[in-house]
């Protein structure tokens, strides 16, 4: 649980721990790699279009990238997006997580960011993962997930 304790940076530039970002509430957690590229677009446009359903159980949402607090300004600003978005420059958080990694586009292998979902209880222990998923529909899988564990709870 050394991740909780990682420093990010919140929507106002402000340091932050995850453990300050949980706060003792059921998170949903998702990886991406990048603002404004159309796979996190639609991702982040999903998240925050049934975030009333995730607020509802009791959870909120929460969007880090390796992206600027700027970018993540912008990126929120432009698609009316209503979820929480982190700043992880140095991608020490998404690295802690297992979010990083070998990926291959164009034939060509680089380490980047892996999309990925994590669900932490108010713990903030990871109860539910999720690496490598696919933007599109992503976020209505996490939410029948969380239902389920909020059922079993």
């Amino acid at each position: 649980m050394e991740f909780l304790n990682i420093k990010v940076l919140d929507e106002n530039g402000s340091e932050v721990t995850l453990k300050d970002v949980v706060k003792g509430k059921w998170t949903v957690l998702y990886v991406y790699p990048k603002d404004n590229t159309p796979g996190c677009t639609t991702e982040a446009k999903e998240f925050t279009e049934l975030l009333p359903e995730f607020e509802n159980l009791g959870f909120q949402v929460v969007g880090v990238s390796k992206d600027s607090v700027k970018s993540h300004q912008r990126f929120k600003e432009k698609h009316g997006l209503k979820i929480k978005l982190l700043s992880d420059p140095e991608a020490e958080l998404i690295k802690a997580l297992g979010a990083w990694g070998k990926k291959k586009r164009y034939g060509k292998e680089y380490e980047g960011v892996i999309r990925s979902t994590f669900i932490l209880n108010p713990r903030g222990e990871i109860v539910w993962k999720k690496l490598n998923v696919r933007a599109k529909g992503h976020a209505a899988k996490v939410l029948e997930e969380a239902k389920k564990i909020v059922e079993a709870s």
